[in-house]
């Protein structure tokens, strides 16, 4: 068990799923330094501008998984679909760096074309290797099939030497059958 593992357990949280990056960079390069996601033009979102990748930057565990819709559908562009949970229920997603990281945009995004819900959730970050959390946001929103279908969340933050990022979501706030779903997450430098 990996020391995330074990410290995801102790807060209650059961990894089923740890990303791990082939490689990692060495703790002497800055954040201007590390390769970065390809670019390229999308409505409604960053692209255009320089990514993380999260993938290679960091661990990446989540409470469940849909072996179909793996986090890393969600993490690298144009992998897939984004990740989806196995199980019903809050379902968090826990981003451990390698090195401590300077993050200066968080976006999120998440799609339901077939389900009206209120889906919400939260978002918080660690210096200290997840010791104490900090809250970034949290948020509720209305999807509906005929109407808002997709929700795209830029957060313009000012974290220096984050150790750890964490979402929490809900699918549906009156609902606890639905499965918590996220299409995209993605890390911009300041």
């Amino acid at each position: 068990m990996t020391g995330m593992a074990a410290g995801l357990r102790k807060a209650g949280v059961q990894p089923l799923y740890v990303v791990r990056a082939g490689r990692s960079y060495a703790g002497d390069k800055s954040p201007a330094e590390l390769p970065h996601a390809q670019t390229g033009s999308r409505a409604g979102g960053v692209y255009g501008t320089e990514l993380a990748r999260v993938e290679e930057l960091a661990e990446v565990s989540v409470s469940s998984e849909d072996a179909n819709r793996p986090i890393e559908f969600a993490l690298v562009p144009g992998a897939g679909s984004g990740w989806r949970a196995a199980t019903p229920g809050e379902q968090s997603v826990l981003i451990r760096f390698d090195e401590p990281q300077a993050i200066g945009l968080i976006q999120l995004r998440f799609d339901e074309a077939e389900h009206q819900r209120v889906q919400e959730f939260w978002l918080q970050w660690s210096d200290d290797p997840g010791q104490t959390f900090q809250p970034i946001v949290r948020q509720q929103f209305s999807f509906s099939p005929s109407g808002a279908t997709h929700e795209v969340e830029n957060y313009y933050v000012s974290l220096r030497d984050a150790t750890e990022l964490e979402l929490h979501i809900v699918a549906d706030v009156s609902d606890g059958r639905r499965l918590a779903t996220l299409t995209s997450l993605r890390l911009q430098w300041p």
